[in-house]
């Protein structure tokens, strides 16, 4: 007799969804063991196994207690453990199978027997596990079909496993229908072996009792446990992969961090709070010169140089101390060292990171060595001067606004001198710009020495220098000014030249002659125009006076600009005279300006300030051109022999049309060209290269040339050979005391016998005694000019001259 019950609802649902619920986790599981390797992944493996076994045996166990039979019923725990093994050894198969990667078809059908083997095991042993006194058989066709199911449950649970392990995380949908599908076939199975049971009544029907598990809450108690284990299980799960996910990103952004550091074009280096040297990157190498396996566990001190490094300690301490900032956080500029020991300047920039009870530092370093020179080098464009590398005028207001305010806190004095190199444009515009500049740069140099540390020297421009002297005293101050005068008297040589200069130094002092930087250098180039004025090679200090002197100069420059427009010069001569003969043979023409509200104003007041301005070039023309009309005049009166000799400047000498211009006067005023002479200065003849075709030309026209002022100049008299003079005249310095001083007297007599030896004619200026004629006509001088026979005159009065002399050669 066949005795079937019939099935409680809720409990059929629960091991349905129990099936479905552990399928889910068991796909769930294999995704999970996809990203694992080691001991971690076998872990998960025998977590899905049993997870997977447990919830194919608690689907089986509840749906055989919703079965509700006739009949008390109960469970030997004996084949109820056996089942739940044999369970979880059959899962243990199939995720041993997928975590080995076995997809070939053979592979999966002997797992899928291995496995049906241990689900129908599991199967019939739980029902044999079954205490109810009744004897029970099977339908040979529903358990072979039950076997079948099986097989096929087997074979779709290995080929979804193998799906989604190749899949990543996600596709919730297709994994819920994946689960219910598994544990649609699951279930088939089970109820298929359910309905292949036959029960027949035994004799121990009469006399069972229950006497092993008892089935009224065990059903629920089974269920509620798997659930509970599926819960934790899937919340592990997913509190894994968060875990994994947030330890993938960390990987991940330690990994780019490793990769910019490794990459960066900047020196990074990492240390801990002793200072120990734990990361070096690539950047660090090539800046530093160090591998990484050589400073690795050593002192950062390595890449210090020595001045920096108790600096550098005593800040570690400070902020390990009290978490001040203190660089932390800031970009700083310092040195660092080579392996080389070559220091260079950096840029850094550093953190502090406390992971721990231990801080680490990290430096992101930067080689600014070629910033550092081109920042030089644009300071030196700004701020130095480009010929003698001194500073410049901007940088000395600048350096000397800054010595001001300090004085003014400290009460100190300071003193500004300004130096001027006398005659240097003679050096410049006969020998050239080059040695010029050559000579500019050595003077610099000369007064370099002659400073101290805390001064400055800077080239304002041209030839002039300014010195500024802080923290000073005025006995210092006369100290550095005879010092510069002695240096630069001493002979300068350059190349094939041997060079004499002298300098004129103004001297302003603070606070008593300014307030402002301006005030003290205009001052001091007031104090400097004054020792020129006092004959040059001295100092002066600037004293209220000169403020008047430099408005009167400069009321005569405005004058000047206007005096040849408004007529306002005149010319005067000098009569030169046969010392032999005592005949008037030449006269020197002599300009004088008669200002209209200051009256006769004398050439030493006018004459430098013309050649300062560059006025003497229009007025030497003007000069050239009246007294080659004035002697054309007397040659026409009968003054035939009578020679006019006119100052030449420089200035006037260089002009590139100078030669045209003389050609031309003497065609405009019919000058015969012997008759005119042109006066020298030694400055015109230093540069033989430049002067000598000029000189050529004026001879080939018949011009007569002479050298005026003879050995007063620093002209090399192996040049006379050379140049085409026809007279030398000795200066009135050396006439003045020739019966007074020895020297004077053998100076003069060896200008004479040098002049007699080069054929040249030699006149003596500035006669004023018959003593002095006397000597000169001893020693065979040819001429004389001088106030014994006249001062300068007008035309008219030297009119007169000339015909009393001729009235007088006639009788």
């Amino acid at each position: 007799m066949n005795m079937m019950g019939h099935y409680n609802s809720a409990l059929l649902a629960l091991s349905v969804g129990i099936a479905i619920i552990s399928s889910y986790t068991a796909l769930n599981i294999i995704i999970r063991l996809m990203s694992l390797k080691g001991g971690l992944k076998q872990l998960w493996w025998w977590v899905g196994a049993a997870t997977f076994g447990a919830g194919i045996w608690s689907m089986h166990f509840i749906a055989m207690l919703a079965l509700k039979l006739p009949m008390p019923v109960s469970y030997s725990v004996f084949w109820v453990s056996l089942s739940f093994i044999l369970a979880i050894l059959a899962s243990a198969v199939a995720f041993l199978i997928v975590s080995r990667g076995l997809k070939r078809k053979i592979y999966i059908l002997i797992g899928s027997l291995f496995i049906t083997t241990g689900i129908v095991s599991m199967h019939y042993i739980g029902m044999k596990a079954m205490n109810m006194g009744m004897d029970i058989s099977y339908d040979p066709i529903l358990y072979l079909l039950s076997w079948l199911i099986a097989f096929a449950a087997s074979v779709v649970s290995l080929y979804l496993f193998f799906y989604f392990q190749s899949k990543t995380v996600g596709m919730q949908l297709q994994k819920w229908m994946s689960s219910v599908v598994m544990a649609g076939a699951i279930g088939g199975m089970h109820f298929t072996g359910m309905a292949a049971m036959k029960m027949k009544p035994n004799h121990e029907m009469l006399h069972f009792k229950r006497t092993a598990i008892d089935s009224g809450v065990l059903a629920y108690t089974v269920a509620g446990g798997m659930l509970f284990i599926f819960a934790c299980i899937i919340g592990g799960f997913y509190l894994d992969r968060r875990f994994q996910q947030t330890s993938t990103e960390l990987e991940f952004k330690d990994s780019i961090y490793q990769s910019i550091i490794l990459t960066a074009s900047d020196a990074i280096v990492l240390c801990n709070s002793r200072g120990m040297i734990i990361s070096f990157n690539k950047a660090a190498e090539i800046i530093f010169g160090y591998k990484e396996e050589e400073v690795l566990g050593k002192q950062l001190e390595i890449i210090i140089p020595m001045e920096y490094r108790e600096a550098h300690r005593k800040g570690m301490d400070r902020y390990l101390r009290t978490k001040e900032p203190h660089v932390i956080g800031r970009m700083v500029e310092l040195k660092g060292l080579r392996k080389n020991n070559e220091e260079f300047p950096l840029e850094l920039s550093l953190s502090a990171l406390k992971k721990g009870d231990e801080t680490y530092f990290s430096g992101i370093l930067r080689d600014i060595s070629e910033r550092k020179r081109t920042e030089e080098k644009i300071t030196e464009l700004v701020y130095r001067d480009p010929l003698t590398n001194l500073p410049n005028r901007r940088l000395l207001n600048t350096h000397l606004t800054m010595c001001i305010e300090q004085a003014a806190i400290s009460g100190q004095m300071l003193a500004v001198l300004f130096i001027d190199l006398d005659r240097f444009k003679y050096i410049n515009d006969t020998l050239g710009h080059d040695v010029g500049d050559a000579f500019l740069i050595e003077v610099a140099k000369r007064m370099e020495t002659c400073i101290q540390k805390k001064d400055m020297l800077a080239r304002q421009g041209g030839d002039e220098y300014i010195i500024v002297m802080s923290h000073t005293t005025h006995q210092q101050v006369v100290s550095l000014a005879k010092e510069i005068l002695e240096k630069l008297n001493r002979p300068f040589l350059l190349g094939e030249h041997e060079l004499f200069i002298t300098g004129s130094i103004g001297i302003s002092m603070y606070p008593s002659d300014g307030m402002e930087h301006e005030i003290l250098i205009k001052n001091a180039d007031t104090a400097m125009y004054r020792a020129k004025e006092l004959g040059k090679n001295n100092y002066q200090f600037f004293t209220a006076e000169m403020n008047n002197m430099m408005a009167k100069k400069m009321n005569l420059e405005i004058g000047l600009r206007k005096a040849i427009e408004n007529h306002e010069f005149e010319l005067y001569y000098q009569p030169q005279i046969g010392v032999d003969t005592g005949k008037v043979t030449g006269v020197e023409a002599l300009i004088r300006w008669n200002h209209p509200e200051i009256g006769l104003v004398p050439p030493n007041d006018f004459i430098p300030l013309a050649e300062e301005t560059g006025l003497i070039i229009p007025m030497g023309y003007w000069i050239l051109r009246v007294a080659s009309q004035q002697a054309k005049k007397w040659i026409d009166q009968g003054f035939d022999d009578l020679r006019m000799s006119v100052n030449i400047s420089s200035r006037q000498f260089q002009q590139p049309d100078f030669v045209e211009t003389v050609q031309t006067i003497l065609s405009e005023t019919g000058l015969p060209a012997k008759n005119l002479e042109l006066e020298l200065t030694e400055s015109i003849v230093q540069n033989p290269k430049s002067a000598l075709p000029v000189m050529e030309q004026l001879k080939a026209m018949g011009v007569k040339l002479s050298l005026d002022d003879f050995g007063t100049g620093y002209s090399s008299l192996s040049y006379l050979r050379s140049f085409p003079l026809d007279t030398l005249k000795i200066d009135k310095s050396f006439i003045r005391y020739i019966n007074e001083e020895i020297k004077d007297e053998a100076i003069v007599k060896t200008i004479i016998n040098m002049a007699h030896s080069l054929k040249l004619n030699v006149i003596a200026e500035g006669v004023e005694t018959e003593e002095q004629l006397s000597l000169l006509s001893d020693n065979d001088c040819h001429e004389f000019q001088g106030y014994l026979f006249s001062r300068p005159v007008k035309a008219d009065e030297l009119q007169d001259i000339l015909e009393n002399h001729k009235a007088h050669k006639t009788d």
